[in-house]
């Protein structure tokens, strides 16, 4: 068994030596290359979360926080596509045996990819995405509006509820249909994501492709619960920005940066389910101070678009909005009308 340290080890390698060099690249392209993805497969890192007798790294919850925050300050943008696919691991490992059987393997290996479409569970109002029972399958009609890896994922795990407020998760094939259609997002930092909306018409989703079916409060419950991982993707952002100042000769400043990193990632390691909310928003704004530290240290070449700087900065401001619930938000305006105050005397 790959020990922890070495699991962290690999991917500081990996993002040190492969992503970071070809992020400012990737941003200008607007594409990510098949080639990043299959790197990481091919060490291991879709089967993050999967058991070791399938593929699998098998890695616990700390030592997969810091590869995601190792590949988050490699190159933002693969990390994004490539963070999607874990939830889907873990989902079809606590699956029947027969999802087990058919899906567990591919995905732990990297072999099929899988994107998320889970986000409007989050919204209020009517629901996006419903679904509706078709003898053993079920029927998904309604918007993902948030859909990464268009084009690099073979299968989307998605989410809708039901009438009787349940939500039905499945697996659908990454692809255009008569009943699926995928329009473009364009995004002002993560463009190379393959960010896309997805429209479904009655798509239908076979039982054996149906992964769990759960009460939407009970759904609730479970996220509020697993906001920890996304908070190392500031993490990361941060710390490259850190290093990136130490090349510059601003030791003092880094030194600052990666003592708020080491803050905010104990307070997120720390937190209470009711604590997370205001520990997620104290790790993205150690990544965008962290940002606008690097801008202020880079001058007036920061405002040049596809430099380093610039591009950390609009991502820093990603950051602050991707995964965000109303808590988080309430937490981090919070934090701005409490600064504002402290600032204004």
């Amino acid at each position: 068994m790959t020990s922890s340290e070495e699991i962290v080890r690999r991917a500081e390698e990996l993002a040190d030596g492969l992503l970071f060099p070809d992020a400012l690249a990737i941003d200008a392209a607007g594409t990510l290359p098949v080639a990043h993805l299959d790197a990481l497969a091919a060490a291991g890192f879709f089967g993050l979360a999967g058991p070791v007798e399938v593929g699998g790294l098998g890695a616990s919850p700390a030592t997969a926080n810091a590869v995601v925050e190792a590949f988050a300050g490699g190159c933002l943008a693969t990390a994004f596509v490539w963070n999607q696919h874990h939830g889907t691991v873990r989902t079809i490992g606590a699956a029947t045996p027969e999802l087990r059987e058919r899906w567990l393997a591919p995905l732990s290996r990297g072999t099929v990819r899988s994107g998320v479409a889970f986000g409007s569970l989050r919204r209020t109002g009517p629901p996006l995405m419903r679904a509706e029972r078709d003898g053993r399958a079920w029927r998904l009609s309604g918007v993902a509006p948030w859909v990464s890896g268009w084009g690099l994922i073979d299968v989307v795990h998605v989410a809708a509820r039901t009438a009787d407020d349940d939500v039905v998760w499945g697996l659908i094939d990454a692809g255009g249909s008569e009943t699926l259609a995928a329009t473009g997002v364009e995004l002002s930092a993560l463009n190379a994501s393959s960010t896309v909306r997805l429209e479904l018409a009655g798509l239908r989703v076979e039982a054996d492709r149906v992964t769990l079916i759960e009460r939407f409060a009970a759904w609730q419950a479970r996220d509020r619960a697993g906001l920890r991982s996304n908070g190392s993707l500031a993490l990361g952002a941060a710390r490259r920005c850190a290093r990136l100042l130490e090349g510059d000769g601003v030791g003092e400043v880094a030194s600052s940066i990666e003592a708020a990193v080491a803050l905010a990632r104990t307070s997120l390691d720390e937190a209470g389910v009711d604590e997370l909310p205001a520990a997620r928003a104290g790790a993205t704004f150690a990544a965008l101070d962290a940002a606008a530290a690097l801008v202020a240290a880079t001058g007036g070449a920061a405002a040049v678009a596809r430099t380093q700087s610039e591009r950390l900065f609009r991502e820093a401001m990603f950051l602050l909005v991707f995964g965000q619930t109303a808590e988080i938000k309430a937490a981090q305006l919070k934090r701005l009308v409490t600064a504002a105050r402290v600032g204004g005397g």
